[in-house]
């Protein structure tokens, strides 16, 4: 049977405890495997070793509750920090609950991202832009001549390849006379950057709303990068976040002075959030953003009290990994027991998936293989998201009522005060 009927099932029996309608009553179907439509054999979603026979009636649904408490066990599904807005993401259409189909149809989405990455990690073109070791591709867009970017510094443009890694963004531009030049912008140092929308036109007149501006110490001028497209800038939008994410998950790091297997971990759980957003924006043209972003790092930015929410996943989960570490680092004595410690789960998750985020390529496996996987994170990083959510409910309920009082004339103070 496969992983993602056995998951949903798990939802399924965490709403409705003791219940046996999901259970195949039909023994003889026990020999025979379930037949999806575009499985494949290197899908990471599939798995035979288990002969437990659990069938989802595709009527039922799954809520909050359970999703929340499910999903995020398998750190490639969903992130403890983000899984509510994901729901709402997968649910906008269904009135809060979850139908199989539409969950099926997100992790079959995912499944193609992560085979896509891979594949670019793999290509020709990834092996020219000489990435440090530890840096994994997550978007590439302009490598195709229907869907070009263009860089802008000042009133030249030109068209090229762009690059965004967990480190930097590369463009590699396609000038006559000049060759294919690379140029990085280094995301993960400390240099006052700055990306936000903004507009391009030809000789530098601000005409179309399709571009996203970088500026840093480090550059004499800001520069654009233009994605022209018909219709709404949706792919603006798309590097836009992934960027910043990118942007905050090292800011982060530097925050906390991450290192080794913490550095790796926290960039793993960026990886996996851009991974799963890109999954929600390809099976669904959706893109969720600020309090309903599915973006981890992001999402903590843009809550109000976002900053108890990074301290408690730093003191209850990041900082726990330096035990974990410090036992990586010995060999266990042939006197003792064998100890079990915690382990980076989301960086475990992404080196099963073939992806290689620690420095000391050759020892990633060997790190980790005698590890268990903790899963969940202590009480108070729940706390803390909690409350933040609530103020955000609060912040959101009082800008309804100012728009609200706009239109009817009232004092947007009074309101404010009266909601708050």
């Amino acid at each position: 049977m496969n992983l993602r009927r056995l998951m949903f099932d798990m939802m399924l029996a965490w709403e409705n405890p003791g219940s046996e309608e999901g259970l195949l009553k039909n023994n003889s179907t026990l020999c025979n495997p379930v037949e999806i439509e575009d499985e494949d054999e290197g899908s990471i979603f599939y798995t035979n070793s288990t002969s437990l026979a659990v069938q989802v009636n595709d009527m039922k649904t799954v809520g909050l509750s359970a999703f929340t408490r499910i999903a995020p066990s398998c750190p490639i599904i969903a992130d403890l920090v983000t899984v509510h807005n994901l729901f709402d993401a997968l649910t906008c259409s269904s009135g809060g609950r979850l139908h199989y189909f539409v969950y099926d149809k997100y992790l079959k989405s995912l499944d193609r991202v992560f085979r896509s990455i891979k594949g670019v990690m793999q290509s020709s073109l990834a092996s020219s832009f000489n990435l440090d070791a530890g840096e994994c591709i997550l978007a590439i867009d302009g490598d195709k001549p229907i869907h070009p970017v263009l860089q802008h510094i000042g009133i030249s443009a030109w068209p090229g390849t762009l690059i965004l890694t967990t480190h930097a963004l590369y463009f590699q531009s396609i000038r006559v006379g000049y060759g294919d030049k690379i140029v990085k912008y280094d995301l993960a140092t400390d240099s006052n950057q700055v990306i936000k929308r903004d507009f391009t036109g030809p000789l530098g007149v601000r005409l179309f709303d399709k571009a996203v501006m970088y500026k840093s110490s480090t550059l004499t001028e800001p520069i654009y990068f233009d994605f022209p497209e018909l219709g709404s800038p949706s792919r603006r939008n798309y590097w836009l976040a992934i960027t910043r994410e990118v942007m905050q998950v090292n800011r982060f790091i530097r925050k906390f002075n991450l290192e080794d297997i913490q550095r790796a971990e926290a960039l793993s759980k960026a990886i996996l959030g851009i991974l799963r957003y890109s999954a929600v924006k390809e099976a669904f043209h959706i893109a969720p953003s600020h309090f309903k972003t599915t973006l981890t790092f992001s999402l903590a930015e843009k809550l109000p009290k976002g900053d108890m929410v990074l301290e408690a996943l730093y003191n209850n989960y990041f900082q726990l990994l330096d035990t974990s570490l410090s036992h990586l680092a010995t060999e266990p004595s042939v006197d003792k027991a064998p100890q079990t410690h915690s382990v980076p789960f989301s960086l475990y998750a992404l080196s099963r998936m073939g992806f290689n985020l620690l420095k000391r390529k050759n020892e990633t496996e060997k790190e980790i293989s005698f590890c268990a996987v903790c899963v969940g994170v202590t009480k108070s990083l729940e706390a803390a998201l909690q409350e933040s959510f609530l103020y955000s409910e609060r912040i959101e309920a009082a800008r309804a009522t100012v728009d609200q009082v706009k239109v009817e004339g009232l004092d947007a103070n009074v309101a404010l005060m009266q909601v708050c």
